[in-house]
């Protein structure tokens, strides 16, 4: 069996569905490294390892390859509604309210966000590593949400595990694109961005009740449970966030 991540915010919902997986190195020793289960891309391993491991996590969770949508991320604020699966290039956010169409994002530092208006039946899933976040793909993506007929007010949103402020070191020249608030220059040598912070509050300046809202405390790059590729570098794999409409 995979680990993975159940978010509990989507738990009170029977038409929802999400996860998001773990490393699981010592379950899925590979040959092609990275080691664990990897679901990146854009990573060292070969095409048809990557398959094997999206096999694997389709049949645990019972659902067919050809209602899974992925985005081939770019670390830029594009976003894509779709209808069906497949693999849509160029893109870092995807948007479906087509029922049985699960939406993917592959991080390993990044955040992934998992949006679902459970009463209007739109989900949205939207990859935010720091340049995602500043160049605003969170408020973009819940503004075709709400345009495909979602209201603020009923979304319920999970942050994923993510690189924290105390692993987050940047240059000025990053940080100054954060407000000052999410940047402690202070507490260490060089300045520190809270980026599941920023994220929160552009969820909850968007009208997100902080109820609604789950953030995870793992942070990616101190806990080997999950990847990290400012940890591991070439060597990293990524984890999937999955939600779809069941």
């Amino acid at each position: 069996m995979i680990d993975v991540v159940i978010p509990n915010i989507f738990r009170g919902y029977n038409h929802l569905e999400a996860v998001f997986t773990k490393a699981n190195r010592s379950v899925f020793p590979s040959k092609d490294y990275p080691d664990g289960i990897n679901f990146g891309f854009t990573t060292n391993a070969s095409l048809q390892e990557i398959e094997k491991n999206y096999q694997k996590l389709l049949k645990q969770l019972n659902l067919k390859r050809e209602n899974l949508a992925l985005a081939k991320q770019v670390h830029g604020n594009g976003i894509k509604i779709i209808t069906e699966g497949g693999i849509y290039p160029d893109t870092d956010g995807l948007i479906t309210s087509t029922k049985n169409v699960y939406i993917g994002i592959q991080v390993a530092d990044c955040a992934a966000i998992l949006v679902a208006d459970p009463l209007n039946k739109i989900i949205g899933a939207f990859h935010a590593g720091w340049r995602g976040a500043v160049s605003g793909i969170i408020p973009a993506g819940l503004d075709m949400m709400e345009k495909e007929g979602g209201n603020a007010e009923n979304f319920h949103a999970y942050i994923s595990p993510c690189i924290s402020q105390k692993a987050f070191e940047v240059g000025e020249e990053v940080a100054q694109l954060f407000p000052d608030q999410f940047c402690d220059k202070k507490s260490y040598h060089k300045t520190h961005v809270d980026l599941p912070g920023y994220i929160t509050k552009q969820l909850t300046s968007w009208g997100i009740p902080p109820v609604n809202i789950e953030l995870s405390d793992e942070c990616t790059f101190g806990n080997t449970d999950f990847f990290s590729f400012r940890r591991e570098r070439e060597s990293a794999g990524r984890m999937l966030a999955l939600i779809g409409l069941k």
